[in-house]
């Protein structure tokens, strides 16, 4: 069964508690979202409200995708920019399938209604992400249309000897 997205939906309790339960899933199982595992909500919940605070603010936009239950299992975040030479593009961040729905393809799923979301944003031409290098994710956005434009060795440490790539991300938008 296919999940069902929903861009900007009204933030409450339950929602809140699904992302940062996808959020401290999606790391605990090893995926490159912003922390190494082992996390804890609590790990987590302070870098959820500053991305809360931004959708607040208008700066930042939320996807979410439900499953059959209605349960949170997948999320992004869209991030517009404020730099008024860089509006026509915005960053894509914190791209999570919850584990128990990996390999079913709600991660293309969610990439495409990433982009379709983004093409309802009046002026924004593109997308940008950047990803850790070393665990294939970077072949999977090239597989959904994203082009390498940039890379910085060994910019991210995950543990000290343990130093990955950040690799920076580009989809043109085409128009549907």
């Amino acid at each position: 069964m296919a999940l069902i997205f929903e861009l900007d939906p009204a933030v409450d309790g339950a929602l809140r508690d699904g992302v940062l339960a996808l959020w401290t899933d999606v790391t605990n199982a090893g995926g490159a979202v912003g922390f190494v595992p082992p996390v804890t909500a609590d790990d987590i919940r302070p870098e959820l409200v500053k991305h809360l605070a931004a959708m607040a603010e208008g700066r930042t936009r939320l996807l979410v995708g439900y499953d059959e239950e209605g349960a949170v299992a997948a999320a992004a975040f869209l991030t517009l920019n404020t730099h008024r030479l860089m509006r026509h593009w915005l960053w894509l961040y914190t791209v999570m399938v919850h584990p128990r729905h990996q390999g079913k393809g709600y991660g293309r799923d969610l990439m495409a209604a990433a982009a379709d979301s983004a093409r309802t944003i009046e002026g924004i031409e593109a997308i940008r992400l950047s990803c850790r290098g070393g665990l294939g994710v970077d072949a999977f956005y090239a597989a959904c249309g994203y082009k390498e434009v940039g890379r910085v060795p060994d910019a991210i440490r995950v543990a000290p000897g343990d130093d990955r790539d950040d690799i920076t991300l580009l989809l043109p938008l085409e128009p549907r």
